[in-house]
């Protein structure tokens, strides 16, 4: 009795991690795709170094400036330049002096910067390289200040931290911009979690994925292979349960079996989308347009708490799922492998 629950068990956290997977796999497809990393990271330079444009920030402060400001409205990215840094800066603003400085790390060919990651101490170095450039860090900061940039008021306290020390300066700088990569990214985290959630949700939809009519589907595959064992020590007598089963084969009971045990749980709950893919006996895959039984479930009342179980469960993400799969099933990380040896 004991299997029949760690059956169900992994078979439901499989489903889970194998769903969150996708849900995953879908966001980071986008994420690349509209350059929301990018996007999001010189947003916030462009708030830092050069200040809001006019009246609104740069960086999206609201769910709705997320999903629609941030991936589709005016990019804050510089323009991609294949070119090494120039000896003397040509940008009208702060952040393209910035830029100008990081173009060995861009390895876009078109377009927009595809930067969306820059390390402190290589940011901390491009700091000193436009010092160096303005004449120095009391001219770079004198300009700063008239230009108004909100860089101002950090660099010059750590200027005078440094005590004029150009070192303890570029130090400073990287770990005040370390601080602020490690708060931008929980900024970015938060705004991720409303995504993966809608993300979720539209999968559940479309998959019209209801956990407890799969829970029960996996009891059922249990049910059906102890019924296989007990027909093949109870010979034809035995067979009276199949035939109740597959009234199609009536005649056939074993044929009940290969079409049973060939459709599993997993493969009859993603066959609930609006399209599947059926692999009869001949072997050629057919698409089958399941709209009518897909819209049916999903205006069944009876459907939508275990819809609401699937969706919670995604929320968890993939790495949650993988760590409860190894626990249930005893696999080991291979750092767990490596202290052990």
């Amino acid at each position: 009795m004991n299997s029949v629950y760690i059956d169900l068990a992994i078979g439901l956290v499989l489903a889970f991690l194998l769903f969150s997977l996708l849900v995953s796999g879908v966001n980071e497809g986008l994420v690349r795709l509209l350059g929301i990393r990018s996007k999001f990271l010189w947003a916030y330079l462009r708030d830092t170094l050069d200040g809001a444009e006019g009246k609104r920030s740069w960086i999206p402060s609201t769910i709705t400036e997320v999903f629609a400001r941030l991936p589709f409205s005016k990019d804050a990215r510089p323009a991609f330049i294949a070119l090494p840094p120039p000896m003397r800066s040509t940008a009208t603003t702060w952040s393209g002096r910035l830029y100008e400085r990081l173009r060995e790390i861009d390895h876009n060919r078109a377009g927009k910067t595809s930067i969306a990651a820059i390390p402190p101490g290589r940011f901390a170095g491009a700091v000193v390289e436009i010092s160096t450039l303005e004449g120095g860090v009391p001219a770079l900061l004198r300009k700063l200040e008239a230009s108004h940039s909100p860089l101002y008021g950090p660099l010059k306290g750590l200027w005078d931290a440094a005590g004029d020390d150009l070192e303890a300066f570029r130090k400073g700088v990287e770990a005040w911009f370390d601080g602020e990569m490690q708060r931008l990214t929980l900024l970015y985290r938060r705004y991720v979690r409303w995504v993966i959630a809608a993300l979720g949700l539209v999968l559940t939809l479309v998959f019209s994925m209801d956990s407890l009519e799969y829970g029960r589907s996996i009891l059922t595959d249990n049910a059906i292979r102890a019924q296989v064992a007990a027909t093949a020590d109870g010979g034809a007598q035995a067979l009276a349960g199949l035939r109740d089963r597959c009234p199609q084969h009536a005649a056939d009971p074993y044929a009940c079996v290969t079409e049973v045990l060939s459709a599993p749980a997993f493969v009859q709950i993603v066959g609930n989308a609006p399209v599947s893919v059926t692999i009869p006996d001949d072997g050629d895959p057919r698409w089958v347009w399941n709209g009518g039984r897909w819209l049916d479930r999903l205006v069944t009342p009876g459907h939508w708490p275990g819809f609401l179980v699937t969706f919670f469960a995604l929320l968890f993400g993939a790495p949650f799922w993988w760590d409860i799969l190894r626990r249930l099933t005893g696999i080991r990380s291979r750092a767990g492998e490596t202290g052990a040896n």
